[in-house]
């Protein structure tokens, strides 16, 4: 489906991002690589992403809390790759503490990372999607971008600039035959989550796998964790045909989180 596409993937070294990267892959679409880890097991990887899926697989590790380095990605891809025609931006951080004790350093990191980032990509690959008038931009959002919880101030912020992006992008772009979509995952098991798993058992004195029991009931009716091939299928449906007129959208994949 996405044969002869070029797709930049941030945070895609492992969870949901990693999840987006094989999904494109098997369509597919070349693929770069981005984020943090042990460099001999990304570059492994990358090597068993290109041998599995026969597509071109690349690396780039900019850190995209720094604007440069969104708009050097990019680059890297149009240069490397010959374009970055699908635009997948999932790098996040969480940070959770009341708002009168939440650290200013971490807020700015936040919001740099899940928002000004996103901000920095796109600015940088629209003009190459405009000149070959087709392009798709899937920005990772959250059901925290559609709600919100306690403590996560920067994290919610962050969400709901993310879902006000992608309508603001989908209108700049309507008609010129690229679209901006967001997916607004519920509780996924990822390392970020895991840690909050853990986190939540410590602070109430109970296992892992009750924590995640009550996590789970508390938010997810479905009770059990959204996948990440799951949103992989949902990204690749998204820069299919099939979507070519749908843009602007904030699409929950939550187990009906958002129908409570």
């Amino acid at each position: 489906m996405l044969k002869g596409k070029s797709a930049v993937v941030t945070g895609s070294t492992s969870g949901i991002g990693l999840g987006i990267a094989r999904a494109l892959a098997a369509e597919g679409a070349s693929i770069m690589l981005n984020g943090f880890g042990n460099p001999a097991a990304i570059e492994t990887l990358r090597e068993s992403l290109a041998h599995e899926f026969g597509v071109t697989v690349l690396f780039n590790g900019a850190d995209l809390s720094k604007g440069e380095h969104c708009a050097a990605l990019i680059r890297d891809a149009e240069t490397r790759l010959g374009g970055c025609d699908i635009l997948i931006n999932n790098a996040g951080i969480q940070y959770v503490a009341p708002v009168e004790e939440f650290p200013v350093e971490r807020w700015d990191a936040v919001i740099a990372l899940n928002l000004s980032a996103s901000f920095h990509t796109i600015r940088t690959a629209l003009p190459g999607m405009k000149t070959k008038g087709w392009g798709r931009i899937v920005n990772m959002a959250s059901v925290h971008g559609l709600c919100a919880s306690v403590n996560k101030i920067a994290y919610i912020s962050a969400k709901h600039g993310i879902v006000g992006m992608t309508k603001a992008m989908a209108l700049e772009t309507a008609g010129l035959g690229i679209t901006c979509n967001a997916i607004c995952p519920g509780w996924v098991k990822t390392p970020l989550v895991e840690a909050q798993i853990l986190a939540r058992a410590t602070a109430h004195g109970v296992s892992e796998d009750q924590a995640m029991r009550d996590m789970l009931s508390e938010r997810q009716p479905s009770k059990t964790f959204t996948t990440t091939e799951q949103i992989g299928g949902l990204a690749v449906f998204l820069c299919s045909s099939a979507a070519d007129n749908m843009t602007g959208t904030a699409l929950p994949i939550d187990g009906g989180w958002m129908a409570l």
